[in-house]
């Protein structure tokens, strides 16, 4: 007969210490729970859903590999249903009564912004896997999506340089993201010689649905003889009728080019492509790149999914570098301890799906290759643009005033989220 030498030393540890054999052995075997915070339901279900799928897939596939430090995972969904301040109670409810070691969630800023001040409260763990318009860097948060840096300035850049772009649409829905963002791409703009009169702003609420005037002013915008870009920061399920429309008034990708930052493969599957074709987005991932790490995670996709024809996307690879690289932490500190952690996973590098590396810089941002894609009749981008190597992320922008003197790093002596580099002073862990 085989002896369970493992389960011998436990049972002759708790005999020594007076407790029952098997409270001691239900600890050895507790699992190691996994917060997962993303809208199941409400106007950003559309995007957030397929986040909430990846990362079940992430914690299935570590737990066939024998989970992290011998002990299976265990993911625990909540749905704050595209409400942002339930984003926050959900946050606590995982953390303080679901005893959650790490959350994965969020997508829109004002998501984020909610959940902030109770990860920093608890001092708990969110990866937050989706672009946004920087401007932060919290000890408690991992922003594994682009920051302006690694999107909405490359793309800028893109438009100005190779399609001759003269006049702005800056459209966006109306919150945090892209107001900030909007902020720093005007600056940015202005910089470069563009005048007031060449911006037009326009922002909508979240589902926003009637799109016809603005889409006519955007056509009339466009018609002073100089050429017209959309740089689009709409959100969630508006998208929708915004490309709609788009279409149903002829404004093709010759006339008006759109770039989005947040239109990918799972939004243009649930849309008529044929009217979209060679309007652009921009993105640090696309399913269309042909590598073979991307290949073996589509197909691991599609398997786990049952659905051959479910598409991937950037903040699915945003979600599944940051659960790798939290993995990879974890087992280099040999704990799930939030401060033993966030000390380990200062450049921890893992493999990305476009065939490079993706490293936690001590800002908590990581690097990204920018990618600039061409819708196809198919739902697919094509790359017609992309770095030659990676960026890193930037928590503060250089083009606001108020936030070129900031730099953050988690690294000790500095270990601040916004020290101002002119008065050598932290102006607090997170902005």
């Amino acid at each position: 007969m085989s002896v369970n030498v493992k389960a011998l030393k436990l049972a002759v540890l708790a005999t020594s210490l007076g407790i029952s054999f098997s409270s001691v052995a239900l600890a050895a075997e507790d699992t190691i729970k996994v917060g997962v915070l993303h809208s199941l339901s409400g106007t950003m279900a559309i995007s957030e859903t397929t986040l909430k799928d990846t990362i079940l897939m992430m914690v299935d596939e570590q737990n066939k590999k024998g989970g992290v430090l011998g002990r299976q995972l265990e993911a625990v969904v909540v749905d704050p249903a595209s409400n942002w301040p339930l984003f926050a109670e959900k946050a606590r409810e995982l953390i303080e009564k679901e005893k959650v070691d790490v959350v994965f969630g969020g997508w829109t800023s004002v998501s984020r912004k909610s959940m902030l001040p109770v990860f920093e409260e608890l001092d708990s763990l969110l990866f937050y896997p989706v672009q946004y318009e920087g401007e932060e860097s919290s000890k408690n948060v991992f922003y594994t999506g682009a920051a302006p840096n690694q999107q909405a300035i490359p793309a800028v850049d893109y438009l100005m340089n190779e399609m001759d772009v003269k006049r702005w649409v800056l459209a966006g829905t109306d919150y945090v993201y892209p107001r900030t963002t909007n902020k720093i791409l005007a600056a940015y703009l202005k910089s470069k010689g563009v005048a007031d009169s060449d911006i037009m702003i326009n922002y909508t609420p979240f589902g926003h649905s009637d799109w016809q005037s603005i889409v006519s002013d955007i056509k009339k915008f466009g018609a002073a003889g100089k050429k017209t870009a959309v740089v689009s920061t709409i959100n969630g399920d508006a998208n929708v009728p915004f490309y709609k429309e788009l279409g149903a008034q002829g404004v093709s990708a010759e006339d008006i080019p759109v770039v989005a930052f947040s239109v990918g493969e799972e939004e243009l599957s649930g849309m008529d492509t044929s009217s979209l074709v060679g309007h652009l987005a921009a993105w640090n991932y696309f399913m269309s790149v042909e590598t073979d790490e991307n290949e073996a995670f589509i197909e691991k996709w599609q398997q786990y999914t049952k659905d051959t024809k479910r598409v991937s996307n950037d903040p699915m690879e945003a979600s599944y570098l940051g659960f790798n690289m939290w993995i990879k932490a974890v087992e280099k500190a040999g704990t799930t301890d939030s401060d033993s952690v966030q000390d380990a996973i200062i450049g921890v590098t893992v493999p990305n799906l476009t065939g490079g590396y993706a490293t936690m810089m001590p800002n908590h941002h990581i690097t990204k290759p920018v990618l600039l894609g061409e819708i196809q009749d198919d739902g697919q981008f094509e790359v017609v643009w992309e770095t030659t190597g990676v960026v890193a992320g930037d928590a503060w922008s250089n083009y606001l005033p108020g936030s070129k003197d900031l730099y953050a790093s988690w690294l000790k002596p500095i270990s601040c989220g916004s020290f101002n580099v002119v008065t050598g002073k932290c102006a607090g862990a997170s902005q």
